[in-house]
């Protein structure tokens, strides 16, 4: 039997090292089976124009100059199409909506991308966020470093990373109840770093990955309530947000 010397110790040691970044990378680089409605959204409707910008899907009214737009973050693993039917109906209700594509579909690779969106687009005056799961907790830090850009953040089963309290914004948290992560984000310390008047949105029978057109979310329970339903009340809480924005910046 060969000696085990330092040497071949740290060798072996590094071998496994190299494997399991390895299959890490092979896994980050699968993102989750997309639903057939995200596909079938990357189209223009007779009240929805679509453009794909390359770093970011935009979807903007045809009727009318948009009075506010926001920028949406994806979940991790997730490809930007799987939130093109939750923009396409955000554009519907009269606002410009876009899904930034993030590298390796990790937002933590990608916080700031949304800079590239708004300075594309100098003509939108009002901005606000939106963001899931770890694109939520990316889009608070991006936030955070730009106080006074966003008058707004809507998080879908996320929860901040940072402190949003002082941030003069209006901030609504939507979740599943069944989602696995909803005590969390309702605790009292999730509460306490975001704006006091922040809006909780539960919507009963809803899970994690129903703030998307994606499947297979790990550790998931399956939902009591259709995709669609889920996504009404998702795309109805986030215009509410818009529509306060805009109300307020009117005043």
């Amino acid at each position: 039997m060969p000696r085990l010397t330092w040497r071949r110790i740290l060798a072996v040691g590094l071998a496994a090292a190299a494997l399991i970044v390895a299959v890490g990378l092979v896994w980050l680089s699968i993102p989750q089976p997309l639903l057939p409605e995200a596909e079938a959204a990357l189209v223009s409707t007779p009240t929805v124009i679509f453009s794909d910008e390359g770093d970011w899907l935009a979807y903007t009214p045809t009727d009318r100059a948009p009075d506010a737009g926001i920028v949406l973050y994806p979940g991790a693993k997730v490809t930007a199409e799987g939130y093109a039917p939750t923009a396409q109906d955000i554009a519907d209700a009269g606002y410009a909506a876009f899904v930034v594509k993030m590298p390796l579909n990790l937002a933590i690779l990608g916080q700031d991308r949304a800079d590239g969106v708004r300075a594309a687009h100098p003509e939108i005056a009002t901005w606000a966020i939106w963001g899931h799961s770890l694109g939520g907790a990316f889009a608070a830090s991006h936030v955070l470093a730009r106080p006074g850009v966003y008058s707004g953040i809507a998080l879908c089963g996320s929860y901040p990373n940072g402190d949003l309290s002082g941030q003069p914004m209006i901030a609504v948290s939507i979740f599943g109840t069944l989602d696995s992560g909803a005590a969390r984000i309702t605790s009292p310390e999730t509460r306490a770093e975001l704006p006091a008047d922040t809006t909780f949105v539960a919507i009963e029978g809803g899970n994690h990955e129903g703030c998307g057109w994606y499947t297979g979310q790990p550790g998931d329970p399956p939902a009591t309530i259709t995709r669609a339903d889920q996504q009404a009340q998702v795309v109805e809480a986030t215009v509410s947000l818009l529509d306060r924005i805009v109300s307020s910046e009117a005043k």
